[in-house]
């Protein structure tokens, strides 16, 4: 039963696009949850799946090279689509993405607006912070990455920022921060309401 569950399991995972976690929960059309666990902790411990956290698994990927955790930036897809959270870069990250600062994040860490967790993905850690509502909005586009990326650099920075993205990043996206001022903070909503007399 155990080996036949293990298969319906592994196959089940290989029909999914890369990245897609793994959970009891969405397995329970195989067996009932204790041979679900008991098969899942098994193909850990042979290597034929990856444990990412708690309760989270994933296919490792087939490569030229051997195999290889699934990219992070796919697994984070997976786990917001499955959750239904939002999650977001982190604004270290989008400040490096739109060129405002050289500095590259050496872990990948993103906002949730889920509990802050880690998932292990092979070698890397992938961090995951609870982040207020305000920090999440736009995810996945320019516009988010510019709230995210001045909440990160602070009070301080925001305007020299702001008119640096002002050449680099497309008006609509810039409309779209100045159209979200009443969810911001007070200080950012002062400086991003400077867009507005430049239009």
């Amino acid at each position: 039963m155990q080996t036949t569950l293990a298969k319906q399991v592994l196959k089940h995972a290989a029909g999914l696009p890369e990245g897609t976690p793994l959970v009891t929960k969405e397995l329970l059309h195989l067996g009932n949850r204790a041979a679900v666990d008991q098969v899942l902790a098994r193909l850990v411990h042979r290597g034929a799946l990856l444990r990412a956290g708690r309760g989270i698994y994933a296919l490792p990927v087939e490569g030229q090279f051997g195999t290889r955790a699934p990219s992070a930036a796919k697994m984070v897809q997976g786990i917001a689509k499955q959750r239904g959270e939002i999650i977001a870069s982190h604004g270290a990250a989008a400040a490096n993405a739109l060129g405002l600062t050289t500095q590259v994040p050496m872990r990948a860490v993103y906002l949730t607006s889920g509990p802050s967790r880690h998932l292990q993905l092979g070698a890397q850690k992938v961090e995951f912070r609870h982040a207020p509502i305000w920090q999440l909005i736009f995810p996945g586009r320019i516009a988010g990455d510019v709230v995210r990326a001045l909440a990160w650099l602070g009070p301080e920075k925001a305007a020299e920022a702001l008119r640096s993205l002002r050449t680099k990043v497309p008006s609509s996206e810039l409309e779209e921060v100045t159209s979200a001022r009443a969810r911001l903070p007070t200080w950012m909503a002062q400086e991003v309401s400077s867009l507005i007399s430049h239009a």
